[in-house]
Formats: structure tokens, C-alpha cells, sequence
């Protein structure tokens, strides 16, 4: 089904006479006399909100433009939906970190137990079962642990860039392979081949049917006739059933096949195998007691698929952002690859040990993160209790949006926002400012992403490596003409740049 019938059937779902009933004594009985005003927001209109004002291929246009007219926090209505919208890094600190009690908590998305997506510990609700995955997650993947990944994350950067010069057209399955080989191997120690993977292309067929199905226009339609589900297979409408079984399947094996080559592999060679975050955990898990063991097994497969899957579309994303800006901005291209020269050489590779050596390395990471954030509105709270903040009231229940987006694009902290400027980065002593974009595209408060340092750093080290060692730039035609193109992006939770008109070259 295509966004735009998915679209369609969604707000059809929203008009049912029950719906109409409890919808309009929801919003119009009155709230109480003693309760404070809603932040400011577009007017709704009955019963369906302010959906139709919403773009929605790429909805954090539309709060960002809500944001310059009603400001930092701003409430709407979507069908039956409270959603409130922060559009200021300032803002979004006062409420998911110092507040973070309140909003930690997730929307309810019915797609997530059909379609096999439970395993996702990014979309769980704030639970004791969330709170176990978080913390396996950290003890792996904190800042001083997340150190002796880092040769291996150099090591498979150069696969990288040898797979790169090989076979240039294919730079995006290269981006994925790199990608999703460090989270192979810091979690199931499991050594990826170069190319064509089977684990690889496992979790690629998972995330891609997942893609299709986890959209909000799905979860609608199920939250308001979960009897589709339910539906034989010849009736009109059970297309969403046949869905959830073939999303459902490709998950299953995504999270339980590489958890059991980490079991057979503690088997044959229990030593090394327990490098990996399974394998640490798992001998862990032997040594507690026999009933705590099925909870902590399943925390462990929740924590080792999301950080697959998280690391997958973001890593790979984000090194796509990095190749535009390469190609619209050459000169950012040059200066980087002179301070590379300058610091190091031209007779060896940067390491981790170089990083405080190379600002402006580091500037155009902070940069890449910023200009094209790839999770532009992260992934939505939802307040666990009602609050008060400024006067205004938030109530319980509410999706609560971060617009990084509008964050990362505000004139008034970036100037000329919507070019690709490193400088900005730097000081006039050439000295790396106190702006770090990591502070608000990888989340914040207790949903902040727990993967972030390691992720950080892969991304550095295919940057560094790739402006060492080749030129991005255009491809050409059979004439030798220049082939320039016009960049699209890819649309939903994660976005990217997807163009096949890039050709790295050896820089040397």
C-alpha cells in the first residue's frame, strides 16, 4: 500500500460515529477551572485536528513553521492526539533531561506487538523491562567501555575504503556493510564478511519490511480496527494481516539467529566469544539464579537487535549527509584533506590518537550532524503524568515531539543554516566551540541514545579515513560530461540521501 493510500484510509479510520462521540467529549467538555492554559498552537479543526495542516512527508517543516509563529513549545491536535512540539535546544533540556520523570515515557504505537517490533527497546513504553535492556545497553556501550571498540572500528573503516575504491558505485551498501559490521562485532563478536553478508542481509530484508509497515498512518488504521488483523486472507483489508507475518518472521530471525551463533560460538571458543556484549552477558546470566534467566534473556536479545537496527539506518544515513555536503561543497572537501596532510601525512591513516589534532575533522562531523539531521524529529516521548511548565498545562498521555530539525536550522544560533559550513564550528583560536550538535540529534533525557559514543566515533573514523584516502565527487556519462542531479531524501522516522551519482575516486 503507498503512503498516500495509507494516508487516505488513515483519515477515513479517524470518522467512525464512535469515534466522532468520544473525540468531541474529549475536547470540548471542559478541562477544569483551576488548570493552567495549553501551550500555544494551531487552532484544530473538529474532530480532525490540525492534520490536514501537517506536510506529511516531512512533518518537522510544518513545527518548525509553528515554532516561528507560536514558539518554543507549541500544542496541537492530531484526530484524537494531544501533541505538544519542542522547538528549541534550551527547552527540550528544561523538559526531557531535568524533567525527565515525567517525559520518558513512549506513545502507544499498535504496530509494534502485530508486526514482531516489541524487540525495539527504542519504542518500548517506560518500563522495569526497558529499564533492564538500558542498562545492559550502557554497561557496553558507556563512554570508558566503548573505547575497546575503537580499533575495530578503525580496522573496518579501512575495509571500508578498500571496498570503496573496488567498487565506488556501490558506496551506499558499503556505508551499510561498515555500519553494520562494528555492531556485528561489538555484539555477537561476529567477524562480517566484506561483502554480501548472510547476518547483513538478514537484518537489511528486517529493517526494510519494517520501514514499509512502521508508519503512523499503519498504527492508526490498527489502533482503531485492530479486527484486520484478524481478517482471513482473501478478504479486501488483510493486506496489514499478511504484512504483520511477513514483518513478524523477518524480525524473529533477526533477533534470535545471530543471538544463537553467540551460544554455539561461547561453545566452541568460550574465551574470545565473551568479548561481545552477548557473550559478556550471557556468562553473566549463567552465574544468577535460574529464575531470573528468561527475563534477563529476553532484555538481552531487546538491547543487542536495537542496537543493530539503530545502528544500521543512522550510521549508513549519516555518511550519505557526509558524501552531499563532499559534493555541493568541494572546498570543505580540500580545507579537510589539508589538515590531514598537514597533521599526519600522506604515509599513514588517522587514528583515534589524531582526533584532538584535527578540529576541523571534528567540525565537519559536528556539521554533518547538524545540517541534514537523519532523525529529524528523534523518536517522540509521551509524558507519563501531567505537568506544568511556564504556566502552561501538558497533559498526561501527550506525544511530546523534539524538533531537532528546527533546532539544527534555527538563523538565529546558524547563521546561513542551510549551508554546509564547518567554520562554525571553530573559534578564532581554531579551537573547537562549545556547540556540539551530539547534544541533541542523538536525544535527550533518559531515552537519550545509549549507543552514542560508539556511534560518534564510527562516524569519525569513516570520515577521517574516507577524506585521507579518496575525492568524492560527481559521477560522469559516456561523453565525459558531468552528471549532476538534484538531492532527494528518503522519507520517515530515519531519512537519508539517496542518489546514485557519486563516484569516490583514490585521493592519492
Amino acid at each position: 500500500m503507498s503512503p498516500s493510500a495509507d494516508g487516505h484510509l488513515a483519515l477515513l479510520a479517524a470518522l467512525p460515529v464512535s469515534f466522532v462521540v468520544i473525540t468531541a467529549l474529549k475536547r470540548f467538555l471542559p478541562r477544569g477551572q483551576h488548570k493552567p492554559p495549553l501551550p500555544p498552537g494551531p487552532i484544530p479543526l473538529p474532530l480532525l485536528g490540525n492534520i490536514l495542516s501537517i506536510d506529511t512527508k516531512q512533518p518537522w517543516l510544518t513545527y518548525t513553521q509553528w515554532g516561528a509563529a507560536y514558539g518554543d513549545l507549541v500544542f496541537a491536535r492530531i484526530l484524537d492526539q494531544e501533541v505538544v512540539i519542542i522547538n528549541s535546544q534550551h527547552l527540550a533540556q528544561a523538559l526531557l533531561d531535568k524533567r525527565s520523570r515525567v517525559y520518558s515515557d513512549r506513545p502507544y504505537l499498535a504496530t509494534l506487538e502485530p508486526f514482531g517490533l516489541s524487540y525495539n527497546m527504542g519504542f518500548a513504553r517506560y518500563s522495569d523491562e526497558w529499564r533492564l535492556s538500558r542498562r545492559i545497553f550502557h554497561q557496553t556501550f558507556r563512554p570508558d567501555s566503548a573505547l575497546k571498540f575503537r580499533p575495530m572500528q578503525i580496522r573496518r573503516a579501512h575495509e571500508m575504503i578498500v571496498n570503496l575504491i573496488d567498487d565506488p558505485q556501490h558506496y551506499y551498501a558499503h556505508f551499510a556493510t561498515f555500519s553494520s559490521s562494528v555492531t556485528m562485532s561489538a555484539v555477537y563478536d561476529y567477524e562480517t564478511s566484506a561483502r554480501d553478508d548472510p547476518l547483513i542481509h538478514l537484518v537489511v530484508n528486517a529493517v526494510e519490511a519494517s520501514a514499509g509497515v512502521m508508519t503512523p498512518e499503519r498504527a492508526m488504521i490498527l489502533k482503531m480496527f485492530p479486527f484486520l488483523l484478524n481478517l482471513p486472507d482473501w478478504c479486501p483489508g488483510s493486506s496489514i494481516k499478511r504484512d504483520a507475518r511477513v514483518t513478524t518472521n523477518l524480525s524473529n530471525e533477526m533477533v534470535n539467529v545471530p543471538f544463537d551463533y553467540v551460544k554455539q560460538h561461547m561453545v566452541d571458543n568460550p574465551i574470545s566469544s565473551r568479548s561481545s556484549m552477548v557473550g559478556e552477558h550471557l556468562q553473566r546470566m549463567e552465574e544468577q539464579g535460574q529464575g531470573l534467566k528468561p527475563m534477563l534473556e529476553t532484555a538481552l536479545k531487546a538491547a543487542a537487535s536495537t542496537a543493530f537496527v539503530a545502528s544500521y539506518e543512522t550510521t549508513s544515513s549519516t555518511l550519505m549527509v557526509f558524501v552531499l555536503a563532499m559534493l555541493l561543497y568541494p572546498d570543505v572537501q580540500r580545507r579537510a584533506q589539508a589538515e590531514i596532510d598537514l597533521v599526519i601525512g600522506r604515509d599513514q591513516l588517522p587514528t583515534f590518537e589524531d582526533r584532538a589534532s584535527l578540529p576541523y575533522i571534528d567540525a565537519v562531523l559536528r556539521e554533518t550532524l547538524r545540517w541534514e539531521p537523519v532523525v529529524p524529529l528523534g523518536i517522540p516521548h509521551a509524558t507519563i503524568s501531567e505537568d506544568i511548565y511556564d504556566g502552561y498545562f501538558i497533559p498526561k498521555g501527550a506525544t511530546v515531539m523534539c524538533n531537532t530539525w528546527g533546532i539544527s536550522r534555527d538563523e538565529k544560533r546558524y547563521h546561513d543554516a542551510c549551508r554546509f559550513m564547518p567554520e562554525r564550528f571553530i573559534d578564532d583560536n581554531g579551537k573547537l566551540t562549545d556547540d556540539d550538535p551530539a547534544r541533541y540529534v542523538f536525544g535527550m533525557g533518559r531515552r537519550i541514545c545509549p549507543g552514542r559514543h560508539t556511534a560518534d566515533a564510527s562516524v569519525w573514523s569513516a570520515i577521517a579515513t574516507m577524506l585521507a584516502t579518496v575525492n568524492i565527487s560527481l559521477a560522469k556519462d559516456d561523453q565525459g560530461e558531468t552528471i549532476h542531479f538534484t538531492p532527494e531524501f528518503t522519507a520517515g522516522i530515519t531519512r537519508y540521501f539517496v542518489s546514485s551519482w557519486v563516484l569516490p575516486s583514490s585521493h592519492y
